[in-house]
């Protein structure tokens, strides 16, 4: 259930405060997470965003680690929850810049999805992405995402407005897409 062809999705624990620490105190990285004004995130901030996370009972948070090496490389969650309507906001972060555009995300994207339609019995899974992170864009196409609409020049960032791109998978498309053996 937690584990693909690249990665397996474990608990997120004390120990990975510190890698997480490094990630989002880099501004390239922090660039594709926040929308707002950029500022570096100590160690006591992580402390108690891990705090949170452990407390939070209506959010799915779990570090990517690596098949190969067992190595930690970002997180991926399901949050703000809505079980009536059983729709989730979608998540993720590949902090280890090593790992990025290999393919490493999109295996986390389609496990943590499998997570949420088998095992949550989620209906929809939405995430908004911004218009200059394409990488991740053609990585939430491949696990199934289909835009659904945009908020035009929603985001000022460097002297640039930008669009936030929201898009969305539906529990029968993911089935048909695994069907399909194409997630």
């Amino acid at each position: 259930m937690f584990t693909g062809k690249l990665v397996r999705l474990a608990p997120v624990v004390r120990e990975d405060v510190k890698l997480y620490t490094e990630w989002f105190s880099d501004p390239e990285f922090l660039r594709f997470i926040f929308p707002n004004v950029l500022r570096p995130m100590s160690y006591e901030d992580e402390m108690d965003w891990y705090e949170n996370m452990r407390k939070n009972k209506e959010a799915y948070t779990f570090g990517i680690r690596t098949l190969e090496e067992d190595r930690l490389i970002g997180n991926c969650s399901l949050f703000r929850i809505d079980w009536r309507n059983r729709v989730a906001v979608f998540g993720i972060a590949v902090g280890d810049k090593s790992y990025w555009g290999r393919g490493y995300g999109t295996d986390a994207a389609r496990v943590l999805m499998g997570y949420a339609f088998d095992e949550l019995n989620l209906n929809r899974v939405e995430l908004e992405v911004y218009d200059y992170n394409k990488r991740a864009i053609k990585s939430y196409k491949k696990v199934g995402f289909v835009h659904e609409g945009t908020r035009r020049q929603a985001l000022f960032r460097d002297g640039v407005y930008y669009d936030i791109h929201t898009m969305g998978l539906l529990r029968d498309d993911w089935y048909a897409t695994r069907a399909a053996g194409q997630a």
